[in-house]
């Protein structure tokens, strides 16, 4: 088969950079709505490595239909089969490609519970205890939700995707320590005035080994620390359902009001445990060739001169122990077409309208990554 060299080159990364593959070493290729041919570059590009390959395929539909009536004692047993098929892998590249973003909007919550507390600790232990990438496939719908046309977004998807991240290593390890000695943080902007403090977690950067795209430090909240008020102005999907306008309010670190325009479905989800209305990450963004949402959040959580605040589920390492089967990346943008907005650390300005301010930040400011500086 002839493969696009885009396809080899952005299967050479995953294998290589990524995911660092070694001889002898298994890696599991979950492959949703993706064309054969990009599964197999990643099959040849895992054997050029010496690595084993293991293939799983997905349809988004028939996901949908076995979603849509789940049952504890179906999805119980599933759970454990996929558990003790993780526990054997060594590595994992997921490739996320259907068509309709919304398949699974009409799946009762209480289904995509059920089916997120069984299968929680699959996700667990491919996240805690493997080398794993994931990434989104480029569709015509994802074209659609970016407002551009197929081939035009195609490149893009490409240049994104196939970007040297190492270019990105200098400036993350400076704002990663920098948020490691960090205590108070400030965020402001329109509708939004919250503080929290970060005292002690540290500080993960994130340059093309876990997402792809990629392009983030991310910390965590002291669980209980979290005050006032945040205004979300990114559109986002979660659980197969769209919501915009994401306004919370925090006491003692907890969300005790939460409103958007699906005010219930948001409630819902935030209700689905004790730790969903805690928050389990912040983090900021600065890939300079993402530039506007497109309700795709490996995307949109990269996006330039942003920053999220995730309600669920803390990562182990970088987090403050919050648990829950919810983890939601909700964005907002603070570059002045989007308002504007600040974030300070101890009193500090840190990044004001998107742009960092102290001069030993400035290699992640989108002129220097893009060679304008």
């Amino acid at each position: 088969m002839i493969i696009d060299p885009r396809y080899t080159q952005l299967a050479a990364g995953l294998t290589g950079f990524s995911t660092a593959l070694k001889p002898g070493e298994r890696v599991l290729i979950d492959a949703f709505d993706v064309p054969d041919a990009m599964v197999i570059a990643l099959v040849r590009a895992t054997r050029a490595r010496g690595a084993h390959p293991y293939v799983q395929l997905h349809r988004a539909r028939i996901s949908r239909e076995l979603a849509i009536a789940a049952a504890e004692d179906q999805y119980a047993p599933h759970a454990e089969v996929e558990l003790a098929r993780m526990q054997k892998m060594d590595a994992y590249i997921a490739l996320r490609g259907s068509e309709n973003i919304f398949e699974n909007s009409d799946v009762p919550s209480v289904k995509t519970q059920l089916i997120s507390r069984l299968m929680k600790p699959v996700l667990d232990h491919r996240v805690g205890k493997t080398k794993w990438v994931v990434l989104r496939w480029p569709t015509a719908a994802m074209a659609q939700q970016a407002g551009m046309s197929t081939e035009a977004f195609e490149d893009f998807y490409f240049k994104v995707c196939n970007l040297d991240y190492a270019t990105l290593v200098p400036g993350m390890k400076v704002l990663a320590d920098l948020m490691a000695k960090t205590d108070r943080v400030h965020l402001k902007g329109p509708g939004t005035d919250l503080t929290f403090s970060i005292k002690g977690i540290g500080a993960q950067p994130c340059g093309g080994l876990r997402n792809i795209p990629d392009g983030e430090v991310f910390s965590c909240p002291v669980k209980d620390s979290v005050e006032g008020v945040i205004q979300y102005n990114a559109p986002t999907v979660y659980l197969g359902a769209s919501f915009d306008n994401i306004r919370l309010v925090f006491k003692k670190g907890r969300i005790v009001e939460a409103t958007a325009n699906n005010t219930k479905r948001l409630n819902e989800i935030l209700n689905s445990d004790a730790g969903a209305r805690y928050i389990g990450e912040f983090a900021i963004g600065f890939n300079p060739h993402i530039l506007e949402p497109m309700r795709d959040i490996l995307f949109d959580e990269k996006i330039a001169g942003s920053f999220h605040f995730t309600p669920g589920q803390a990562y182990e390492g970088v987090g403050n122990g919050n648990k829950s089967q919810v983890h939601w990346d909700m964005v907002c943008i603070q570059r002045p077409e989007y308002g504007g907005g600040e974030i300070w650390f101890d009193g500090k300005l840190i990044r004001k309208d998107g742009i960092f301010v102290p001069k030993a930040l400035n290699k992640l400011n989108p002129d220097y990554l893009l060679g304008k500086a």
